[in-house]
């Protein structure tokens, strides 16, 4: 059946804009991390990005590596583009991303011009685009000159393959060097995506304040903690979800004071009359200086609960003084950069 959008779909949107550049992006971004490789059913993927697009969503965020396996998200995006959106291409904003292992050998990951480009290249194909609307340096690589990583994102946005770059899970150091030598190039540094929840609130020191002061985006990504802050982790038995996948869920993360702390979240969620996920996504985009939240999504059920989020933004003081007892640092960070440089 063909897909026709809701026609009401941007009503009620505040669209965020990404820091001082042109570009907007909506409250909460859709993310392809876990849910959109290969192993998944095709039409489940199908069916959550229709009706996030029908809900105002315009950012689906992918990487190189996504899946499993490797690159088979952009593979199911660029077949969701071709069969229902190729209409609709310049209403949506597509990102990737490359750092992460993608093929083996010296060349498969890394900050190396070789490295980016050729991952670039290998992304457009798979999408089927002749250029990504946003593409990240994905981890920092102490090993790579960034002199050499930012020349690379540069050459990519001259050449047309990109119109904006950022970076992911950098320090606030490694942040303002990349933006500095970015500007030399003449290029800006748009925006930047690191992870960020109530159990994982690294960027309120200092790298929020660094990305506003240089006029940059911030895409918070794993605002649920990677499911942790959900109801599927309430209950007496906690051995479900991702805890059983392993991978990047570890079992330390079900430490009986991060269960003590999401019960206690639960519950300022359900006074508010939320789930939890609706919270945890609303206290996010609580700091203005958060330009969008990114989510992933396995059914459509899913999808639109999070969503929801945004009919409650507002927090009272009294609120956030209560979350802030709980919304305490989970050992959950995996990304997060420690070194200055």
């Amino acid at each position: 059946m063909t897909y026709l959008p809701d026609k009401k779909r941007y009503d009620g949107i505040e669209f965020r804009r990404c820091g001082r550049s042109g570009l907007v992006l909506p409250p909460i971004s859709l993310g392809t991390w876990q849910n959109f490789g290969g192993v998944n059913a095709f039409e489940t993927a199908r069916a959550i990005v229709r009706r996030a697009f029908d809900r105002g969503v315009t950012h689906f965020d992918l990487a190189n590596m996504y899946g499993p396996p490797y690159g088979s998200a952009e593979e199911t995006f660029g077949e969701l583009l071709r069969k229902d959106f190729h209409q609709l291409r310049d209403e949506m904003v597509i990102s990737s991303k490359a750092g992460y292992e993608m093929w083996p050998g010296p060349y498969g990951s890394g900050a190396s011009k070789k490295h980016l480009v050729a991952s670039l290249e290998g992304s457009l194909k798979r999408l089927g685009l002749e250029y990504v609307d946003i593409f990240y340096a994905h981890r920092p690589w102490p090993e790579v000159p960034m002199e050499e990583t930012m020349a690379a994102l540069a050459q990519i946005v001259r050449q047309g393959k990109a119109l904006y770059v950022g970076v992911s899970s950098f320090s606030p150091e490694r942040t303002r060097k990349a933006y500095q030598l970015l500007q030399r190039e003449g290029i800006a540094l748009t925006i930047h995506q690191p992870s960020y929840s109530m159990l994982n609130r690294h960027i309120e020191k200092g790298l929020l304040g660094t990305l506003d002061e240089l006029g940059v985006g911030c895409i918070g990504f794993s605002a649920l903690a990677q499911g942790l802050l959900t109801d599927k982790y309430l209950g007496s038995d906690v051995a479900t979800g991702r805890a059983k996948e392993g991978g990047t869920f570890k079992r330390e993360f079900l430490s009986e004071e991060n269960l003590q702390n999401v019960r206690s979240l639960a519950q300022i969620a359900k006074e508010r009359g939320q789930s939890l996920a609706q919270m945890a996504i609303a206290w996010v985009l609580r700091n203005a200086r958060v330009t969008s939240a990114l989510i992933g999504a396995h059914s459509v059920s899913q999808l639109d609960e999070s969503l929801d989020a945004v009919k409650n933004l507002e927090f009272r003081t009294a609120e956030l003084a209560e979350i802030d007892r709980f919304a305490k640092e989970g050992g959950i960070d995996l990304w997060r950069e420690i070194s200055l440089l």
